[in-house]
């Protein structure tokens, strides 16, 4: 009778990463999902630091294993490049695209180009970037800020989104814990308060326009 292995056994330690290696793990990633440049470097990064852990928890010294990996994280710069080169990744384009998903999903303009900028987009592609999908800040941008607030409203079930039968307590507090909500978020408090006070036809109707834009 031929004994099977113990599951307990640890893995085989994996090759040291190589540049040809990382390249493969990033097209892998990016098949799958949208990536900024440093979002890239950050995924390869800590797929070098998984090996290492792993090498050294299989016994290899931490500065060999420290060593043995130094040629790939050099390697990393270089295939987030190529990966820009092939159009794989484009930090405009994921800006535009974050920005108005974010929109969509209720985010004010201001919590959008933070999260933009901490993805490690730079301050100038996401200004443009929020520019281009939410509208000028004095113009189109208004509109789309006073849906996004509508949407927050929404799922704080506040202002034109408050239950029917809730009685007038509930309603005025609702109401001004979604102000203080609305500001920490990021709105101002005169779109949180057109939002608030709009009638619920048009509240929907907005929404639905930037939804379909």
């Amino acid at each position: 009778m031929v004994a099977r292995p113990s599951r307990s056994a640890p893995r085989p330690l994996a090759p040291v990463p190589d540049a040809a290696g990382l390249r493969a793990v990033a097209l892998a990633y990016l098949a799958r999902f949208s990536a900024t440049h440093a979002g890239v470097e950050r995924m390869l990064a800590r797929h070098i630091d998984r090996w290492v852990r792993r090498a050294v928890s299989s016994g290899m010294d931490e500065d060999d294993a420290a060593r043995a990996v130094q040629p790939a994280r050099g390697a990393i710069a270089g295939i987030v490049t190529d990966m820009e080169g092939l159009g794989a990744v484009d930090d405009a384009r994921f800006s535009e695209f974050r920005a108005r998903s974010l929109a969509r999903a209720g985010r004010s303009r201001r919590m959008v180009a933070a999260h933009l900028g901490a993805r490690g987009v730079d301050e100038a592609t996401v200004s443009h970037a929020v520019e281009e999908a939410l509208g000028p800040r004095d113009g189109e941008g208004q509109e789309t800020e006073l849906a996004a607030a509508l949407v927050f409203a929404r799922k704080r079930r506040a202002g034109p989104f408050v239950r029917p039968d809730a009685d007038g307590a509930e309603v005025d507090r609702r109401y001004r814990r979604a102000m203080d909500a609305m500001a920490r978020a990021g709105f101002t408090h005169d779109t949180a308060r057109r939002a608030l006070d709009m009638e619920l036809g048009e509240a929907e109707d907005r929404i639905m326009r930037m939804r379909m834009a």
